[in-house]
């Protein structure tokens, strides 16, 4: 049986997962407390019940947020590809690499691509999957995807290096043709 802190820090991710997505700290804490409550006012969490209340964040985060959602698709689908500049070439995660400088780099991309990475690469959703919850098109959301992954990246390095990096992520940006 897990003990009160990890009870804790289960409901502490759960709050951190809502606002990652919907960018909204008063609505996370609203889902987090939505997701605990099914639970019966057991403040101990069964492996189920965990991976119960990850998904019923996922969806009443993405519900919170669906006109976002739509719009940050719609602009997405309209730009033309983007490319970022790479990080300096001997950039590397750094291992003190903090929870907030990771929030920072993530709520800096756009909603659309930033659900996008969420769910498939911290959650673990497959590209199919990520495009039901999204109620998106497949190719759109694998673009999306990249373009995240890209962003979350430059975003990183400029703030492990400032000196070396490119100071914001959208002046690095450099369209090319095509997609």
């Amino acid at each position: 049986m897990p003990s009160v802190e990890q009870a804790n820090g289960h409901a502490a991710n759960l709050y951190w997962l809502a606002f990652l997505l919907t960018g909204r700290r008063e609505a996370s804490v609203d889902l987090a407390v939505d997701a605990l409550d099914a639970a019966d006012g057991n403040p101990f969490f069964s492996a189920w019940m965990l991976a119960w209340s990850r998904k019923l964040v996922i969806a009443k985060a993405l519900a919170a947020v669906r006109q976002e959602l739509a719009a940050s698709a719609r602009r997405l689908a309209s730009a033309r590809r983007r490319t970022c500049a790479p990080p300096p070439r001997r950039w590397a995660l750094r291992p003190d690499t903090t929870k907030v400088q990771l929030e920072r780099a993530l709520l800096a991309i756009d909603v659309f691509p930033r659900c996008v990475l969420l769910l498939s690469v911290f959650e673990g959703l497959s590209i199919d999957d990520a495009t039901v919850l999204l109620d998106g098109d497949r190719e759109l959301v694998r673009n999306a995807q990249v373009c995240a992954i890209e962003q979350l990246t430059l975003n990183l390095a400029s703030m492990q290096s400032p000196a070396s990096a490119p100071s914001a992520p959208s002046a690095s940006m450099r369209e090319t043709p095509g997609a």
